[in-house]
């Protein structure tokens, strides 16, 4: 390699640069490497605590949707009783059905049934052990005969207390004796108690399934929060007693119902109140009441063998609900021969005694000479229950051997002016 002599021109001299220059440089260089890292971080937990904004799973419900209650809302509860836990809630022993009209293959000419929104209330539920299908109830001396020929569907056996420190509400439902039996071919029952404080639907709870047994004992603890003391006097606690059924709806065995305007819990926290009632059935509630009425719309045209039918409304419907309401929604089925071989059904009108449906529905007749002579209609109007079996209001048949008075006298005008809407209000039966 060539070497340059000294004094050279073609070199030039270059500064030394001193250690502190080093030095200052790669702690500039470090502390942007923290701040960057730093701030990335915060901006990353700070989305993560705007999308948690502690709900602890809970949808909030804007003040406008609040009940008249305006029940506390409380942070994250749990049971000091039974260790500590989050929202709890007993499993639902049927699931979850749709109201009427909310399948997806509805045939109305409407536009589609409102979003069915289902709240969670603030309940805890203590723990249970799951019970064997094979295990039987003690008192055996309690018969079943009692309940075979009369009104007695048993008694529930419950206790209560108010706590003042969580400001809660505590029930404990302890047993069920005697109960009627659903399962006619074992001659026993699958029960449950559904529970909910009124006339604030939102807490909603159920026990466990007991399976064959009459004589169930649950011992189960619910906790309603955010209940002050003052509003008790206007909350009613409504117990339903039903049957499990696997393949079809669960059978509605009865019903307690128990102001608490005039229990006194002011010591229940270290007396709880413990309380028998008989059940009652809820069939009794049509028993002094009207079915009420219906108005109905009916259009036969023979060419195209085809009949209308419009559901336009019902009035004075009967109070089917505890809150005084009832949810009504009307099936329509198409007989030809006395069998049925088409079913219609509207949207579920909420909270209403007085629905208006306005839904048409258009029925396919069979190929027959004899126009409407062996075509029957069979309307009937249910209360619609999310959990429990849907109860029939009352029904109405337009044709067949079972039509008389304004069924009949309506049904005859159908058949002598086709191609016209005949409209009739009509009342209710059994």
């Amino acid at each position: 390699m060539e070497e340059f002599p000294p004094g050279n021109p073609a070199i030039q001299a270059v500064d030394e640069v001193g250690w502190m220059t080093v030095f200052i440089i790669c702690c500039v260089a470090i502390f942007l490497i923290i701040a960057v890292v730093l701030t990335t971080l915060y901006v990353i937990s700070y989305r993560q605590r705007q999308k948690k904004k502690h709900n602890f799973g809970i949808k909030k419900v804007n003040s406008s949707e609040k009940g008249f209650l305006n029940f506390r809302k409380s942070s994250p509860v749990s049971n000091p009783d039974k260790g500590s836990h989050y929202l709890k809630k007993s499993p639902s022993p049927t699931g979850i059905k749709s109201p009427p009209g909310c399948e997806p293959n509805n045939e109305t000419h409407l536009s589609p049934c409102e979003e069915f929104i289902n709240r969670r209330p603030l309940i805890t539920t203590s723990p249970q052990l799951p019970r064997k299908d094979n295990e039987v109830d003690d008192n055996p001396e309690l018969s079943y005969s009692e309940n075979e020929d009369g009104p007695r569907l048993g008694k529930l056996f419950f206790t209560i207390k108010y706590s003042f420190e969580k400001t809660a509400l505590i029930v404990t439902v302890n047993k069920c004796t005697n109960l009627p039996a659903k399962d006619s071919a074992n001659n026993t029952s699958d029960p449950y108690v559904k529970l909910q404080l009124l006339p604030e639907k939102q807490h909603k709870v159920k026990t466990r399934v007991l399976r064959r047994t009459l004589n169930p004992v649950y011992d189960e603890d619910f906790t309603f929060y955010g209940v002050n003391f003052n509003q008790l006097p206007i909350l009613t606690l409504h117990f339903v007693v039903l049957s499990f059924d696997r393949y079809s709806r669960d059978d509605v065995i009865g019903e307690v119902l128990l102001e608490m305007e005039n229990l006194d819990l002011k010591d229940s926290e270290m007396c709880p109140l413990s309380l028998i009632r008989d059940i009652a059935p809820r069939s009794m509630k049509l028993k002094d009441q009207g079915r009420g009425e219906m108005l109905v719309s009916v259009c036969h045209q023979p060419a195209a063998a085809r009949l209308t039918v419009v559901i336009l409304k019902a009035r004075n419907l009967p109070k089917m609900d505890i809150t005084g309401m009832s949810d009504p929604y009307v099936k329509i089925y198409l007989l030809h021969k006395d069998q049925r071989i088409s079913k219609k059904k509207t949207h579920v009108k909420k909270r209403t005694l007085n629905p208006v449906f306005n839904e048409s529905f258009v029925f396919d007749l069979p190929r027959t000479d004899n126009g409407l002579a062996e075509i029957q209609l069979e309307f009937a109007l249910l209360d619609w229950d999310r959990v429990t079996k849907n109860e029939v209001i009352g029904r109405l048949n337009l044709g067949g051997p079972k039509c008389e008075g304004s069924a009949l006298h309506h049904w005859k005008e159908i058949q002598a002016s086709p191609r016209r809407q005949i409209a009739e209000w009509h009342k209710l039966k059994e």
